[in-house]
């Protein structure tokens, strides 16, 4: 064992069901409670700290589907885009 730490663990996401096919990023951060209003959406983008599915996005207006993977980074919060079916079991 060589006592140097090992990868960062991925942060585990929720699921948080959306109605219709597609819901875009910055209401997508709302509805799963990773801010606290709409308009922080903006600054969170814009201040690269989005990651959808492990990849930084720029784009408040993303489309997103079911199974995406949105994480605030630095947050441990993250949530995946579900069907309604979905128990939503927010621990935030």
């Amino acid at each position: 064992m060589s006592g140097s730490p090992g990868p960062v663990d991925p942060v585990d996401p929720v699921d948080v069901a959306i109605r219709d096919e597609v819901i875009r990023l910055g209401q997508f951060l709302k509805l799963a409670n990773l801010i606290e209003s709409g308009s922080e959406a903006k600054e969170v983008v814009a201040s690269e700290r989005v990651l959808v599915n492990g990849v930084l996005e720029t784009r408040r207006g993303r489309q997103l589907v079911k199974g995406d993977v949105v994480e605030l980074v630095g947050s441990g919060q993250a949530a995946r885009v579900s069907d309604e079916s979905a128990y939503d079991d927010l621990p935030w």
